[in-house]
């Protein structure tokens, strides 16, 4: 269920990988992760799940986790936040043990307003509820299924994603099971791993008809469930680390570099190649002949590879006063950091034309509603805020503790629609924090290792707030379209 073969028995590390037949004491890996697995007579065989690959196992039995030693409990967020030492040994957990809210009368926060776009995105089920046929229907989009029954995670590939976004998804699920262990409900999910949304609205006149698909963005145009992206954990293949360290990271340039002192232009940096409308952008850098006060790159990926990505740094993209977030194919995982820094960012929306193949652009200064990895693409029109407090706001309202609460309302909330009880498919194996991280190497395994969740939450998640009312939809409708209109009459 990942992409990290390895060859039973063999020596990683200096530490012997799992076998099913190597020893009284079995570890898994060192270093970051060591997973000690006592073999006890009384041991129930039965239970070891295997992976498909030989040399890894989630083992139910007996099991101890060692976190590294200079890892420290997670800081408190605003006083919200506490945590709970995992107790040590884990015995018959795959998951951390669950443990109680804590005692007292305060009561958690209200989520972000993000979140009320959870019960937009599971409206289509609200009533007829979602059945096993259902789900069924959401197979030939899906890039993998993902089952948990009991707190245990069990995976049924279909086909490879690319790079590793499949990989990190589960990961990030399974961070969020020892996050919230004991608190996620039975789900049955059918994931898609691509870009667009391709759950037509028009496809199904009747909405409860169309198949439930967790992808990571969406259009107005379409009923894909958005989830939060891989790169949460991690982007290994373009050298992006874990979404709270490039936090960290562009909150010091930031504060290195104020805003009066950046350079006084509009900064986009990308790959421009297969993507009409971003070689159209392109034609505003600076030239002999026009002075658009923009800075355009072009951005070969083969090229920075070969150069260690050297001029790859997302921190130092923030020297800008102002960003340009454009999209490609459809949303761009890049929106979320272009988001973070202290600048006002400009928003290039491709409007597609029902009767015709060409396009027209529009640059509008707005943030978004949704959060950043919902991806608000072409047909999404974006909310008419200002951006000028979007850094301070996607820092706070994006932390990972965030991104763990839309995770876990968002499967709790889509569990109630369910009108059966899951069950491991056939064909699914188990997957665990072991199975996937003892594979990884390199820049993979960092970003597992600085990602891996070693304490149980001692805090109850954020509240999630009610849906939209339907006076405040239409108001948020009418707001969009005076900000369209406004920006028309700006470029006539």
């Amino acid at each position: 269920s990942t992409s990290f073969p390895v060859e039973a028995g063999k020596e990683e590390d200096g530490a012997a990988l799992v076998t099913p037949d190597n020893g009284k004491i079995w570890t898994a890996c060192q270093k970051d992760l060591v997973v000690v697995v006592v073999d006890d007579d009384d041991a129930d065989e039965g239970r070891q799940i295997h992976h498909g690959r030989p040399g890894h196992s989630c083992l139910a039995d007996r099991r101890t986790l060692v976190d590294r030693p200079r890892r420290e409990a997670p800081a408190p967020d605003n006083g919200r936040r506490t945590t709970a030492t995992l107790p040590r040994p884990w015995h018959k957990y795959h998951s951390p043990p669950p443990t109680s809210p804590p005692a007292g009368d305060q009561a958690p926060p209200s989520c972000p307003d993000y979140f009320r776009y959870i019960h937009d995105d599971l409206r289509p089920w609200r009533d007829a509820g979602i059945t096993r046929e259902t789900t069924e229907r959401a197979r030939p989009h899906a890039f993998f299924r993902l089952v948990v029954v009991s707190g245990r995670a069990y995976v049924e590939t279909y086909r490879r994603a690319f790079q590793t976004r499949d990989v990190f998804t589960q990961w990030g699920v399974l961070q969020m099971l020892r996050r919230y262990a004991g608190r996620v409900p039975d789900v049955d999910v059918m994931f898609a791993c691509d870009d667009p949304g391709h759950v037509r609205a028009t496809d199904f006149p009747t909405p409860s008809d169309a198949p439930p698909v967790f992808r990571y963005s969406k259009d107005n145009s379409t009923l894909d469930i958005v989830f939060p992206d891989w790169s949460f954990w991690g982007w290994p293949e373009v050298n992006i680390g874990p979404w709270t360290r490039m936090l960290e990271e562009v909150r010091r340039e930031n504060e290195r570099v104020r805003w009066p002192e950046r350079q006084p232009y509009a900064f986009w940096k990308g790959a421009p190649s297969r993507y009409p409308i971003r070689h159209q952008l392109m034609t505003c850098n600076v030239s002999d002949d026009h002075e658009w006060n923009a800075r355009l790159f072009g951005q070969d990926w083969p090229t920075v590879r070969r150069n260690g990505f050297k001029d790859s740094s997302i921190p130092k993209q923030c020297l800008y006063r102002y960003k340009i977030y454009i999209e490609g194919n459809a949303w761009s995982v890049s929106e979320k950091y272009i988001m973070a820094c202290d600048s006002p960012v400009l928003f290039v929306t491709t409007i597609f034309q029902a009767s015709t193949t060409g396009q027209s652009t529009e640059i509008t200064s707005a943030s978004p509603s949704r959060p950043p990895w919902t991806g608000a693409t072409s047909t999404q029109r974006r909310r008419s805020s200002s951006a000028s407090g979007a850094a301070g706001s996607c820092r706070e309202e994006m932390s990972m503790d965030y991104v763990y609460d839309y995770m876990l309302h968002l499967l709790t909330e889509y569990a109630k629609l369910l009108r059966y009880k899951p069950t491991v498919p056939e064909n699914a194996v188990e997957i665990c924090t072991e199975s996937i991280a003892c594979r990884a190497r390199g820049l993979h395994r960092d970003c597992m290792t600085e990602t891996m969740e070693t304490h149980v939450a001692g805090y109850q998640p954020c509240t999630l707030p009610p849906p939209f009312t339907a006076e405040e939809a239409k108001e948020i409708t009418e707001r969009e379209a005076e900000v369209l209109r406004n920006m028309e009459k700006m470029m006539s």
